[in-house]
């Protein structure tokens, strides 16, 4: 094996077990509470998507402040949830704020 190839084995080796790693960064709160996570992760991700279709002027101010008000009531009703159950939502629970979110998401880039 020449130098070179050995350097990128080495270089391949090493972004593997980066990006392996990655899996397993998930805080302790993130392990215990994985359906109230992808919910977060969900509104999160909305979020980005409401800004960068306001910045493309695809939609507009108004329009832009009443789907994040809707993620908000999302967000205190995933919260509310959590309160009656120790901190997790159920099955049950996750899937209706995930209806939500679908259905928020919809009007997203109309």
């Amino acid at each position: 094996m020449t130098p070179s190839n050995l350097f990128k084995l080495i270089v391949i080796a090493g972004v593997c077990a980066a990006s392996a790693g990655g899996a397993f960064a998930d805080t302790r709160w993130q392990n215990h509470h994985p359906r109230r996570e992808q919910v977060n992760n969900r509104l999160a991700r909305q979020n980005h998507r409401i800004t960068a279709e306001r910045k493309e002027g695809d939609i507009t101010g108004a329009q832009a402040h009443a789907m994040r008000a809707t993620d908000r009531s999302i967000r205190a009703q995933e919260r509310a949830y959590a309160v009656g159950h120790g901190g997790h939502i159920s099955r049950a629970e996750q899937h209706a704020l995930n209806r939500e979110l679908n259905a928020n998401s919809g009007a997203i880039g109309k």
